[in-house]
């Protein structure tokens, strides 16, 4: 491997800016770049799932990771989406990306095809094998149909030099503390579900890997430097402070109550790509009244009116 890595801390899962066209919006990914730099955070995630990856081209996951590295110019790690259920494309897209300059990347569990765990254990190796950058597994059973197991994830750990770390969002506590207890020195865990975050940590994992940072990040990499310095009152403080927003980070598919709270704060255009489209009216009064609540918003915010839906796909 070229160079070691570790993670710790806080890494935003960016959402993917797009104009009324469908086209990416640099302009307010600069935005939201400089709010996340000014808000403390320890590191950046471009084109996971928050970032609607599987509607994004080859062509356009490296034009914003090559943005993202310019405009962040070392000043934080950056971590790239490249995972997908096809093992060749996956190589060459890691291969691209590490050859732009990105710190590691983040690969998802093989999604729809449904492979055995062995069959999950020789797609990570062979990308392994055949790229020269850290990987941090990503175990998400919700989205992929699978879950990458504990012995799995502790086998790839121990054969596989560059596999560095996962980001652990099967919402099983027991199976990350099995991994924590197991793994090799150096191995991380980092909690994939912002909610898990505080109780993982108290059994040793090592950060998050974060959606609601996107819209409040020196608050939540606050909670995770004070959870990783054993200052659990401050932490828990802040956690029970975010909690009704997580849970609504969810209440519709991610990423479009984030993109919702962003755009509401003005950082963004609340713009998707289908085959997501706007919030319900019930859900975006819920999460509008939390953001107020929660200090993100002014009091006398009206009320936040419904984009129409999505009409195009993008372009290249």
């Amino acid at each position: 491997m070229s160079k070691p890595f570790v993670f710790f801390g806080t890494a935003t899962a960016l959402v993917t800016p797009f104009t009324a066209d469908g086209s990416i919006d640099f302009e307010a990914l600069d935005r939201l770049l400089d709010y996340q730099l000014e808000g403390g955070i320890d590191g950046l995630v471009p084109t996971g799932s928050t970032g609607e990856s599987a509607t994004l081209s080859v062509k356009e996951k490296l034009h914003i990771f090559e943005h993202v590295l310019q405009k962040v110019n070392g000043r934080v790690p950056v971590i790239a989406g490249t995972g997908s259920n096809n093992t060749q494309a996956t190589i060459e897209l890691t291969k691209e990306a590490a050859r732009l300059g990105v710190n590691a990347a983040l690969i998802v569990c093989p999604y729809y095809n449904k492979p055995t765990q062995e069959g999950i254990i020789a797609h990570y190796k062979a990308i392994a094998e055949a790229v020269d950058l850290p990987i941090i597994l990503y175990n998400v059973p919700g989205r992929t149909a699978v879950n990458m197991t504990a012995e799995t994830q502790l086998r790839l750990a121990e054969e596989c030099e560059n596999i560095i770390g996962t980001k652990e969002a099967s919402g099983n506590l027991e199976q990350m503390m099995e991994i924590i207890r197991s793994a090799p020195s150096g191995f991380v865990v980092l909690s994939g579900d912002d909610a898990l975050t505080l109780p993982l940590i108290a059994v040793g994992g090592k950060g998050v890997i974060s959606v609601i940072s996107n819209y409040a990040p020196e608050a939540f990499s606050d909670m995770v430097r004070f959870a990783l310095e054993d200052d659990f009152h401050r932490a828990r403080t802040i956690h029970c402070h975010l909690l009704p927003l997580m849970r609504l980070n969810f209440i519709e598919s991610n990423p479009i109550p984030v993109k919702a709270a962003l755009a509401m704060m003005g950082l963004i255009q609340e713009q998707y790509r289908l085959p997501l489209t706007p919030m319900k009216p019930e859900n975006r009064q819920k999460l509008q009244q939390a953001l107020i609540a929660a200090g993100y918003l002014p009091a006398d915010t009206p009320q936040s009116p419904s984009p129409p839906p999505p009409s195009g796909c993008g372009t290249d």
